[in-house]
């Protein structure tokens, strides 16, 4: 579906199990596909089946990108259809892992505050903020909701200023102040007959619709494709037609320098890398309805997985020239970090192999 696509243009239960048959196809990809699926669910008005999907990815025998999210959805999902005291213990169970990630954290404290129990999204706001910011000089991007969301839950609370409702300010690029945003009188304005007092709610409202647009808005990483040596010497082997273009896992791996080197100097921003499976790949050209021998297809099998998150983004010290000494070990240390493809019995799906032959 487009970003920009209304809401009620959409079918939803169609979205879902569009995401379902494609999740078949890219395994690699299930959760973010399976997640959105559920998100489409939910839209649609069957908690119920989205909760199902949560679960099956909950019993997955594969491990997870984001379990404690997936919790968190789950929870949020359970108590918007009368199954609160699940969801509570959930929400429990994920405050005491302490996940590392902030994207539960904001679930669980904004299903809380939904449901009215503002103490307790507080708390749940300033336990994430105290476990991910910490002696850390510059919140990333990903922590800001942590900070608005405890600013906003405060205000409503009464609580006075803090460190960290001061950091929440200061973050906040909207030319409203997150005091006037998270003013709990706003809602009489808008039952107001001052038109000055409107007027102020409208733009309000149009900074907020900013705000959102420009967190929908980041774009994902220019990614440049890597393939581990394993992956290549099958892709190789199975399509000769590529020999050409990867010679040697070597040279593989100097023009992934070369090319981020090139990006960076001509001042690229948002570089990352994106890893290679040969079913992964096989998969997308049966979708594309090409041969995995066409090179033409690489680029837009680069840009597909970057677009479904699976970028690594690029490290601090991104490359910048040719004479700097500390560029091959980034690079080096950098695709070293990167996931390696477990091995499988079965790599390629029958119904897959058929489809490409």
């Amino acid at each position: 579906m487009r970003p920009d696509t209304p809401a009620e243009n959409v079918d939803h239960t169609a979205e879902a199990a569009r995401l379902e048959r494609t999740a078949g196809l890219y395994p690699e990809d299930a959760e973010a596909l399976l997640l959105q699926a559920a998100a489409h669910l939910e839209l649609s008005g069957d908690r119920p089946a989205a909760s199902t999907l949560y679960d099956r990815l909950l019993s997955s025998p594969a491990a997870l990108d984001a379990p404690h999210l997936v919790r968190a959805l789950k929870a949020s999902n359970l108590w918007e259809y009368g199954h609160e005291a699940e969801a509570r213990a959930i929400i429990d169970g994920i405050r005491a892992a302490a996940p590392r990630d902030p994207a539960p954290w904001v679930i669980v404290a904004e299903s809380l505050e939904s449901h009215d129990e503002l103490e307790a999204a507080e708390a749940t706001f300033t336990e994430a903020a105290r476990l991910l910011l910490t002696d850390v000089p510059e919140p990333p991007y990903a922590t800001h909701p942590l900070l608005f969301g405890r600013h906003r839950v405060r205000r409503m609370l009464g609580a006075q200023h803090d460190d960290w409702d001061t950091l929440a300010d200061a973050l906040n690029t909207s030319p409203v102040s997150l005091d006037e945003l998270h003013d709990p009188k706003r809602v009489w304005s808008l039952g107001s007959e001052n038109p000055a007092e409107l007027e102020a709610e409208i733009s309000r409202l149009r900074a907020e619709l900013g705000t959102f647009r420009e967190a929908l808005s980041r774009p994902f990483p220019v990614a440049v494709l890597h393939w581990p040596a394993g992956e290549l010497a099958e892709l190789v082997a199975a399509y000769p037609a590529l020999a050409d273009e990867y010679p040697s896992h070597e040279t593989h791996l100097a023009v992934i320098e070369a090319s981020l080197r090139e990006l960076a100097a001509s001042g690229t921003g948002n570089l990352g890398i994106v890893t290679a499976t040969v079913p992964s790949y096989e998969a997308f050209a049966a979708s594309e309805g090409a041969s995995p021998g066409d090179s033409d297809l690489l680029p837009q099998y680069a840009t597909t997985l970057a677009a479904r998150g699976r970028a690594v983004a690029s490290p601090p010290e991104a490359p910048t020239s040719p004479a700097d000494a500390s560029v091959d070990v980034t690079v080096a240390v950098w695709l070293a970090m990167l996931p390696v493809p477990a091995a499988t019995h079965s790599r390629r799906h029958p119904s897959l192999t058929r489809m490409l032959c």
